[in-house]
């Protein structure tokens, strides 16, 4: 039976596992949205901006494990998709995003709302694709998800023109990709892992280094936990391997980086030993490079060959996926003679508690204005660590890392290589969109939140009770946050207005609550939270609260403002 592109297209959808798709309709697109009325298998959340879907995708990707799934139309519709793309493609999140373009024989015409949106995408996509045949659309879509959630995971790409999606054949739906010059490396290198071993047993201040590749490798955390509590070994992580390791272990430092704890910084600058798995050692975590754990050999496990002494040159590199590599060390550590790891590990571990004590995260909550730290404890206190977490990015990211203490993978999302403003709230909508009954928070600042604002409509509209819970401070918080460091308090454009937060809420349909005091904080985090319905809470913070501790630009991690 002949069937069209748009039909074609939702039957792989399901056939991939589809149940939900973010979107926003447009002219080229609109005989998949017709086909869509009679598909009753996926539901399909209208957002109010494209930016938003793709967030939203990436939102619904981190928390369920499973590829977000974008449809937007052509031109201006793929254009805006951009920053999500961009945002998903740094974090490696798997989304696939279906562009529509226009007709076969119009590309390069300059026809209207037409965009260039395999070249523009490009550089910030896993893979992308432009299908030129209705022929191939099954196997190309296949492809897409396929490249998208395997190996290291990443956004692709899919650009239909309206002609191949009014065009009609007999489909041939493929059960296996076969993509001869992709093949990633899942099993690592046993013998290397016993090197790696052997390195870490001669040890006696080793450092666990972990990244978003502990996330993404399902289970890679249980393995984790097991190696470092057999052999003692303390463990930091970056911003998006935070809930790889439990928060509230013993072993655990906190993150590591430009604000990051102090005993993490101390502890992997001293190191002997560091294994870093599924981390990439960004700028935002080395500092100065050639000051970075500089008395360490390094072990690097990863997935993707091209990051391994990338920035950093390791001494054992490890190419393969963090679980299996971690099952291994654990495999082979059991072949070993038993030791006491907890009397040999003890001075390494004073002394980190040590550090930890002179120089803890801490504020002071004795005035009469909120500290937005304060904010974050109450959330994780109130909670009890289980809500899943999204941040805006800024300050309030960085409040959100230090302050709520991550127990599980896959609890928070973040923009974290690229940064994006206004990421939190639509990455909200995804993971509450795909875990209905949980508790889902948004950490934003009064500068972020209004990014995205209008995606407000769509959380009313369908009902998800996303909790925002705005730091409202009235500056561009991280970047006037600088100008006072370094700039003598010059604070160029980083004041910045805001409407009446609850009076808008309000307006949408939704809630709005509002804490001026230390002592209003708890009740509106209570109230948000037994209220059944989406929930705006201003917290109007003070000022010009730091983020502490912090590594200025281009110093090393050991070179840290304590305050």
């Amino acid at each position: 039976m002949k069937m069209t592109g748009a039909q074609i297209f939702l039957k792989c959808l399901e056939r991939e596992g589809v149940k939900h798709i973010f979107g926003y309709p447009g002219g080229v697109v609109l005989d998949i949205y017709d086909e869509l009325t009679r598909t009753p298998n996926i539901k399909h959340f209208l957002v109010r901006h494209e930016q938003a879907a793709v967030h939203a995708a990436d939102g619904y990707a981190r928390a369920s494990g499973m590829p977000g799934t974008v449809l937007v139309t052509s031109g201006p519709g793929a254009t805006n998709t951009v920053t999500g793309i961009a945002s998903a493609y740094m974090d490696s999140i798997p989304v696939v995003v279906f562009t529509g373009q226009v007709p076969t024989g119009l590309i390069g015409n300059d026809a209207f709302q037409e965009a260039d949106t395999v070249g523009i995408t490009r550089p910030c996509t896993k893979h992308n694709y432009l299908v030129k045949d209705v022929k191939v659309l099954a196997q190309t879509i296949h492809e897409a998800y396929y490249i998208a959630r395997s190996g290291r995971p990443g956004p692709v790409v899919v650009d239909l023109p309206k002609d191949v999606i009014q065009a009609s054949t007999k489909p041939q739906f493929p059960e296996e990709v076969r993509i001869k010059s992709y093949n990633p490396t899942y099993h690592a290198n046993p013998r290397q892992v016993k090197r790696a071993l052997k390195l870490i047993l001669e040890a006696e201040q080793p450092v666990l280094y972990t990244g978003g590749g502990i996330i993404h490798s399902d289970s890679a955390a249980q393995e984790l936990l097991q190696f470092a509590e057999a052999l003692q070994i303390p463990v930091t992580s970056t911003l998006m391997g935070l809930g790889g390791f439990p928060g509230d272990h013993p072993l655990w430092l906190g993150m590591l980086g430009m604000h990051g704890t102090y005993c993490a910084n101390m502890a992997v600058a001293n190191s002997d030993v560091l294994i870093a798995v599924g981390a990439r050692f960004d700028d935002r975590v080395t500092g100065k490079l050639d000051q970075f754990a500089p008395d360490a050999k390094i072990v690097h496990i990863d997935i993707d060959p091209s990051s391994i002494s990338k920035n950093v040159v390791v001494d054992i590199p490890i190419v393969g996926d963090c679980k299996d590599a971690l099952k291994q060390l654990n495999d082979f550590l059991r072949e070993e003679a038993p030791r006491d790891w907890a009397g040999l590990r003890a001075p390494w571990l004073d002394t980190i508690r040590e550090w930890n004590t002179q120089h803890p995260l801490s504020y002071d909550q004795g005035g009469d204005k909120i500290k937005p730290q304060m904010v974050v404890e109450k959330l994780w206190e109130l909670t009890q660590g289980e809500a899943y977490v999204t941040t805006e990015v800024g300050q309030n990211q960085m409040w959100a890392a230090q302050f709520y203490k991550f127990k599980r993978p896959r609890m928070l999302m973040t923009s974290g290589g690229l940064g994006a403003m206004g990421y939190g709230f639509p990455a909200a909508m995804g993971v509450q969109v795909a875990k209905p009954d949980a508790v889902v928070i948004d950490i934003a600042g009064d500068g972020s939140i209004q990014m995205n604002i209008q995606e407000l409509a769509t959380v009313v509209e369908y009902n998800l009770p996303v909790k925002i819970a705005i730091l409202n401070n009235s500056y561009l918080g991280m970047v006037r946050q600088w100008q006072q460091l370094f700039y003598e308090k010059r604070y160029s454009q980083t004041p910045i207005s805001a409407p009446d937060f609850v009076k808008l809420a309000d307006a949408y349909g939704a809630v709005g609550l509002r804490a001026d005091r230390p002592s209003e904080v708890e009740p509106v985090i209570r109230e948000a939270l037994n209220t059944p319905r989406p929930v705006i809470m201003d917290f109007r913070v003070e000022p010009e609260e730091c983020v502490m501790p912090m590594v200025p630009a281009g110093k090393a991690t050991t070179e840290m403002l304590l305050a």
